[in-house]
């Protein structure tokens, strides 16, 4: 079974970072693409960076030139380096990765997963 696990969200004042983590862990046979995804109170679920595991970036529009996502595929975890917070940026962040899992022995299959959620907020 295949877990993804986030770390790293708080509370930070406009103008401050903070970094995000997610790990996966399980029976991994490879891991495709990985991103992160954010929910405010309200509002539907909205892209803030994919990454491939050759490394191509693709980013929201709101939060290019403040935020970098970054993975580890040694550690099968990715990053999400938030500048520049702004109180709008406040919302549940969700890790997601595309993962080749074996199921049976070798055989695997292909399966998107998410994580289960890390709050941002941001505010004086």
């Amino acid at each position: 079974q295949v877990q993804l696990v986030e770390s790293g969200g708080g509370l930070v004042q406009p103008g401050g970072s903070l970094r995000l983590s997610c790990a996966a862990s399980g029976r991994i046979f490879s891991i495709d693409a990985m991103g992160w995804y954010r929910q405010a109170p309200g509002k539907q679920r909205e892209l803030v960076a994919t990454i491939t595991s050759g490394g191509r970036t693709n980013y929201g529009g709101s939060v290019k030139g403040r935020f970098t996502i970054s993975r580890d595929n040694s550690k099968n975890t990715v990053y999400l380096q938030m500048n520049s917070l702004k109180p709008e940026d406040t919302a549940v962040y969700y890790c997601n990765a595309d993962i080749k899992a074996y199921y049976f022995g070798t055989l695997h299959r292909q399966d998107d997963y998410w994580g289960q959620g890390t709050q941002v907020t941001v505010s004086s």
